[in-house]
């Protein structure tokens, strides 16, 4: 069994999905916009660009989304998305990747359990937490 994260957005999937591939040195596997399903050519033209199904992999790691209809479209909220990261170098660039224009629950810093740990929104509306627990 395998569990993966999928994420929910408000028009910006594709521009999340670019990010998140640069940002975390992944590789986007799908970005399937509406267009480009056949049985949905009855929808509305504004939804043609938008992305019906996204999936990056990261390491080995899935994650998925799409851009979901203004009436259906619920921030993120009681979870996180857990990044286990094997550098302290990596773990506070990838920190402050997803910083720039997000908002920081916990900078990122030593904790008991780990040798840096720190707690982001991003500017998606993406919650993650960023771990390295060792040196």
């Amino acid at each position: 069994m395998q569990i993966n994260a999928y994420l929910t957005f408000k028009g910006n999937c594709a521009e999340a999905f670019k990010f998140y591939e640069t940002c975390l040195g992944g590789k986007i596997e799908a970005l399937i916009t509406h267009a480009d399903v056949p049985q949905d050519a009855q929808m509305s033209p504004e939804w043609r660009d938008l992305i019906m199904h996204a999936r990056l992999n990261v390491g080995g790691g899935i994650l998925m989304g799409s851009d979901s209809p203004d009436d259906h479209f619920r921030a993120a909220q009681g979870i996180t998305v857990s990044l286990q990261i094997p550098s302290v170098a990596e773990a506070e660039r990838i920190f402050a990747e997803l910083s720039k224009d997000g908002t920081v629950t916990m900078p990122i810093q030593q904790t008991f359990w780990a040798t840096r740990f720190g707690m982001v929104t991003d500017r998606f509306g993406t919650p993650w937490m960023v771990n390295c627990e060792t040196a």
